[in-house]
């Protein structure tokens, strides 16, 4: 189920002004909760494409890596490993 939350935020000068250049008539977008739910959009798919290239590239590495080079280890050495 989803939510609305109210949150305030208050942004003064230089972060104002550029902020109302992008809403409006002038700009982009039509109010400012549009605006930032769309900055929120876009850093919410970048930290996660940012998250889905590490791992690709740990997957990478591992593949990659000589045969002799694996070890087994159980499920809690991976879960202990990955909390450090």
């Amino acid at each position: 189920m989803s939510r609305t939350t109210t949150m305030t935020v208050r942004l003064g000068g230089a972060l104002s002004d550029f902020v109302s250049a992008n809403v409006g008539d002038d700009g982009s977008y039509e109010n400012v909760s549009e605006y930032i739910r769309d900055l929120i959009r876009r850093d919410k798919e970048r930290a996660e494409q940012e998250a889905f290239n590490r791992l690709k590239g740990e997957l990478t590495h591992a593949f990659a890596a000589p045969e002799e080079t694996y070890q087994p280890l159980t499920a809690a050495e991976v879960i202990a490993r990955n909390r450090a």
